[in-house]
């Protein structure tokens, strides 16, 4: 009964603190919650991803992007009310929730393993989804800023040949240290756990959001003329995208084709940007402060309106204008072996492309966006950290050597990030997103009989006035 539209204001009240009470059952609050979970999303996905979206399936791609929005609202809702309905608390009143505990505890003792099994693709995502892309990406940016100033002579800045992670690498000194630089700032913040976690992200979100919004605003603002236009071609786009032009498939067959790849490009970003179904969200939001596991799935549903419809739209719509009609790149028409444009003789992919854009109407937005990627990216990594560690805890139990052990593995993997190629990190990490996105669905299937009795329980008790503002 389209529940995240429904529950769309009474969300925004639980995130102003209306319902919360202090004394209530969790470790952080609704809108830390929101922060850390949001944090993981809102991030490289919404810079890179959008314009790899783009260049790959067209801006139709975006009006897919939104359809997975959509459809995401009610997964994340779902997923964020299990995990709130089945997290465990101790004498301490330290919470552990997330997919793994809301396998063994609602589908029964009986299907640990299947618990098991989506916990350590969990911690193979935290390793590379929410830590080697991220910090790949950042140091990238980082790297292209000081090349700038620097030239390509500066000993810090000459690359080398290796072979990492199966791949080979171009490898430089500043590529080390700025991975041990970003090593030691995530660390720094990780060993203070959820609480810390919650208080950094809380701050660091919004401010990260504001700078990039307020960036992708004016360029869309000073270019009004050309928004219902751009907003046209992306409905046309998303039914009647450039067709493959093959004799051998023929013309019928090509536009089927490239419809098939434009949808299928925006519902991989989308998820990839939005994470819903993936069960990572529900590992930060078990830890609410609520005695109602509806009121914290309420606030989850926000999630994907956020990432996708409103940062990854304004991101679309930037490239879009930049683009012009098809003056720069012919979309679809790429380098061969990737999703790069060629640009005035220069290749651009994914946050390049959008770097691009961006400098066209801002000129010294170089800066601005490099350090919106940074606080994107070390958000995204502080949180994928809590994410990766509840699932390490699971499989082999708490403890500060057991904890310690696990973010001493995961900031090695930043610097690893830092220096690897992209392309097996993204294959290890797509591999871990759908095995989580598979066990997650599967479990959130057989259990909808209790999101919908815990829907119907809280929205009564709401009506009749038993569920009221908490009196601050």
């Amino acid at each position: 009964k389209l529940t995240p539209f429904r529950y769309f204001k009474h969300a925004f009240d639980i995130l102003l603190g209306k319902y919360d009470d202090p004394d209530d059952e969790g470790q952080i609050s609704h809108f830390q919650a929101l922060s850390t979970a949001l944090s993981s999303t809102v991030g490289i996905g919404n810079i890179a991803g959008v314009a790899v979206a783009i260049s790959l399936g067209g801006p139709g791609a975006l009006f897919w992007m939104w359809i997975t929005a959509f459809f995401g609202t009610a997964l994340k809702y779902a997923e964020c009310t299990l995990a709130l309905e089945y997290r465990e608390t101790d004498s301490l009143g330290n919470t552990a929730g997330g997919p793994m505990y809301t396998i063994e505890n609602g589908l029964g003792p009986k299907w640990r393993w299947l618990a098991a099994t989506f916990a350590c693709f969990a911690i193979i995502c935290s390793f590379f989804t929410g830590n080697a892309i991220q910090s790949n990406t950042l140091t990238q940016q980082l790297y292209a800023q000081i090349l700038s100033i620097t030239g390509p002579d500066n000993a810090l800045m000459i690359t080398n040949s290796f072979t990492l992670l199966g791949s080979e690498s171009n490898i430089s000194i500043m590529h080390v240290i700025i991975g041990v630089a970003c090593a030691s700032i995530v660390g720094s913040v990780i060993l203070g756990g959820i609480k810390r976690i919650g208080n950094v992200t809380s701050y660091l979100v919004p401010i990260m959001a504001a700078v990039y919004v307020m960036c992708a605003l004016f360029i869309i603002l000073t270019n009004y003329e050309r928004v219902g236009e751009s907003f046209n071609t992306i409905f046309t786009m998303a039914f009647n995208p450039p067709s493959i032009k093959d004799p051998a498939i023929g013309i019928a067959a090509g536009a089927f084709i490239s419809f098939l790849n434009t949808m299928m490009m925006g519902v991989k970003r989308g998820l990839f940007s939005s994470e819903s179904g993936q069960g990572s969200a529900a590992i930060a939001h078990s830890t609410a402060k609520t005695p109602y596991a509806v009121r914290e799935g309420v606030v989850a549903l926000l999630e994907p309106f956020i990432d996708t419809v409103v940062i990854c739209t304004m991101t679309a719509l930037v490239i879009i204008i930049f683009n012009g009609d098809n003056t720069l790149f012919t979309y679809g028409n790429l380098v061969e072996g990737s999703s790069a444009v060629m640009i005035e003789g220069q290749k651009l992919e994914g946050a390049g492309l959008t770097s691009a854009a961006f400098a066209e109407y801002i000129s010294f937005s170089g800066p601005f966006l490099a350090i919106a990627v940074v606080l994107f990216a070390l958000s995204t990594m502080i949180s994928w950290s809590y994410y990766g560690l509840k699932a390490w805890t699971y499989l082999f139990g708490e403890g500060k050597t057991s904890e310690l052990v696990f973010k001493i593995i995961f900031c090695v993997f930043i610097v690893i990030g830092a220096a690897a190629s992209l392309g097996p990190v993204i294959d290890f990490s797509d591999a871990a997103i759908f095995a989580m996105a598979v066990v997650n669905i599967f479990c959130l299937y057989f259990l909808m009989k209790v999101v919908r009795a815990e829907l119907i329980s809280y929205t009564s008790r709401l009506k009749s006035g038993e569920i009221k503002k908490f009196s601050h």
